[in-house]
């Protein structure tokens, strides 16, 4: 029934004139049961409590974001390094990297040097994260993924 009332079965109107008496709603929980299963209670407050719990689920789940980093075939040591740093930095705020180098024009008869340099910033970002996804290639993208280490 409620809070403060015993559990027992009554008929329709003496459980809608009790909630009308208490400044309550009557809720139906179990509609299929014999008799129905009815409830008293403040609904607007049960729906601000729902409302209420969901927004500190969402809060405190863990949201993912990947931030996405771009090479060439044939990127300079020192432009290799400063991206190296920036994934670093990026895995130790706990997000998600994805690399891809990106071939422009005949530039795709050079894969395995495109491999090689998403092998080569891996090692370099594994003390940081780990390898989610061997390097594959999408079109005109050979891709990773790394994920910070926990």
């Amino acid at each position: 029934m409620g809070e403060d009332v015993e559990t027992r079965i009554v008929p329709i109107k003496e459980a809608m004139l009790l909630a009308t008496k208490m400044e309550v709603d009557l809720v139906e929980i179990s509609p299929m049961a014999n008799p129905p299963v009815c409830k008293l209670m403040n609904y607007q407050k049960f729906l601000y409590e729902q409302k209420k719990k969901q927004k500190e689920i969402k809060a405190k789940s863990v949201k993912i974001v990947v931030k996405e980093i771009r090479l060439g075939p044939n990127t300079d040591e020192h432009d290799f390094r400063f991206k190296v740093k920036h994934a670093i930095d990026f895995l130790q705020d706990g997000n998600k990297v994805k690399v891809d180098v990106f071939f422009r024009g005949r530039s795709i008869v050079y894969k395995d040097q495109g491999e090689e340099m998403l092998k080569n910033f891996a090692e370099a970002c594994a003390d940081y994260g780990k390898l989610d996804q061997e390097p594959r290639l999408e079109g005109k993208r050979m891709i990773i993924i790394l994920s910070p280490k926990k």
